[in-house]
C-alpha cells in the first residue's frame, strides 16, 4: 500500500490499480477560509462599528489602568509600613529570635541556610558563559 500526502488534504491510500478514496480535510492558513470552510470577511466591512469598538476598548483600558493604579498604591503603602517596622526593630533582637528558631528547628534551619547559600552563590557567580 502507498500513502500520498497533499498539503491541505487528508491522506489517500490505494492498492494495485485502484485510485482509492480521498478524504479532504479542513484547509487553513492564507487561503481566506475560516476553519469551518467559510469565506472570511474583507477588510472594508464594518467600518461604522470600528469606532464604537475603539471607544469600548478605550474605556476598558482606562478602567484597567485605574484598577492597576489603585492596586499598586495599596501595595506601596503596605511595603512602606513594613519598612517603617523594620527601621524600628533592633538587629540584636532579630538575631536572638533567629538563634532560638534554629535551636528549636535544626533541620529546617539547615535547609533554609543551604537554600540561601545556593541563591547567593548563583547571584554572586553571575553568568560566566
Amino acid at each position: 500500500m502507498s500513502e500520498n500526502r497533499t498539503p491541505g488534504y487528508g491522506t489517500s491510500s490505494g492498492g494495485g490499480g485502484d485510485t482509492g478514496s480521498t478524504d479532504t480535510g479542513t484547509t487553513s492558513g492564507g487561503q481566506g477560509l475560516t476553519p469551518t470552510g467559510r469565506q472570511s470577511a474583507g477588510s472594508g466591512t464594518g467600518a461604522g462599528t470600528a469606532t464604537a469598538q475603539d471607544k469600548g476598548y478605550g474605556a476598558k483600558i482606562a478602567d484597567a489602568a485605574s484598577t492597576a493604579k489603585d492596586y499598586v498604591a495599596d501595595k506601596v503603602s503596605v511595603i512602606g509600613d513594613k519598612l517603617a517596622d523594620l527601621k524600628n526593630t533592633d538587629i540584636k533582637e532579630v538575631a536572638t529570635q533567629a538563634k532560638d528558631y534554629a535551636r528549636q528547628n535544626p533541620g529546617q534551619a539547615i535547609l533554609i541556610s543551604a537554600a540561601a547559600g545556593l541563591v547567593l552563590g548563583m547571584l554572586i557567580r553571575g553568568s560566566r558563559r
